[in-house]
């Protein structure tokens, strides 16, 4: 059976379209810290990086001695190995097997310690610039991003300016979820009736992808949104776009919004052709709205279903 042969010219032009398609990609999307976007994902992969370091230089002496020494030692008649059946101590061996842990255990704690405050997302000692505040909702199953002082709001995609750090409280209008954009910053909780705070920051225009990391039904592999850090100028673009193509935000298109639904099936329901795919626009008509769905949780009385939009699905009529 004759192989197929590819000609070098032809593998040449094939690896070139590969790694230029890989390229492409890692310029268009980051989903990881390891490829970080901004200072707290850099600081991330830097912590982690020294922990690997310091946790290795006890894992590779035992993982290099232990087989060596079981050849060394094995039982055999001859052989190298000194046999010393009254010998029971050396002072240099355990100095060596007690101090290194001790020492990786202090170095661990030391740069724990100081991570965890630097990395504190309630910090805001990033950024260049005054915090543009963000305020966002965790849905069944979608994320929705309320700027309450630009006057819009948006589902599928969260605009942002580069330099500039970005204040956001968090809450859901359902389960507890879990906020995460990898390129920028850490995971943190959302909770109903509670809010949280996340403060990132961007260095460069680039697409990043952000999630909830917590499972929380069908819905879950969709509840994904691309960040999308941008200049000052294409952001203030941005912004207006989202003005001129938004449909209003008000009890009703918010009733559908939060019913559980996937990004395919409210976008059906409220998408528009200005709207870009996978992406809902949206103008405020109530600057109160974050507070409000925090506050609907302390009133110390059960809802109905017709009330709580998280526990009717999509598709289903909501009776009024």
């Amino acid at each position: 059976m004759a192989l197929f042969r590819m000609s070098p010219k032809a593998m040449h032009v094939v690896t070139t379209a590969a790694a230029l398609s890989l390229m492409a990609h890692t310029a268009c999307a980051s989903d990881s810290f390891m490829d970080p976007q901004g200072p707290i994902a850099a600081v991330q992969k830097v912590h982690l990086l020294r922990a690997t370091a310091l946790i290795l230089l006890a894992v590779v002496p035992v993982l290099v001695l232990v087989p060596l020494i079981a050849i060394r030692y094995r039982r055999r008649k001859e052989g190298s190995a000194l046999y010393r059946p009254k010998w029971d101590f050396s002072g240099k061996l355990e100095f060596v097997m007690w101090g290194v842990p001790v020492l990786i255990v202090a170095l661990l704690s030391f740069y724990l310690w100081k991570a965890t405050h630097r990395l504190d997302p309630y910090s805001d000692r990033f950024g260049e610039m005054p915090a543009l505040n963000v305020q966002v909702v965790g849905l069944d199953w979608k994320w929705l991003f309320i700027y309450p002082d630009l006057g819009i709001a948006s589902v599928g995609e969260f605009g942002i300016p580069v330099k500039q750090q970005v204040a956001m409280t968090l809450t859901t209008d359902t389960v507890m979820q879990s906020f995460m954009i990898p390129a920028l910053a850490g995971q943190i909780y959302a909770m109903p009736g509670m809010t949280t705070e996340l403060h990132v920051v961007s260095d460069v225009p680039a697409t990043m992808q952000g999630e909830n990391t917590q499972y929380n039904g069908r819905g879950f592999t969709k509840q994904k949104f691309q960040t999308v850090s941008m200049p000052s100028e294409e952001f203030s673009s941005w912004v207006e776009k989202v003005r001129n193509n938004g449909i209003a935000l008000n009890d009703e298109t918010y009733r559908i919004l939060a019913m559980r639904s996937d990004r395919d099936e409210v976008q059906a329901a409220l998408g528009t052709a200005q709207m870009p795919e996978n992406v809902l626009y949206f103008t405020l008509e109530d600057g109160n709205l974050f507070q409000s769905i925090v506050h609907r949780y302390h009133g110390g009385k059960a809802l109905s279903a017709e009330q709580q939009p998280g526990t009717v699905e999509f598709g289903q009529e909501v009776q009024q």
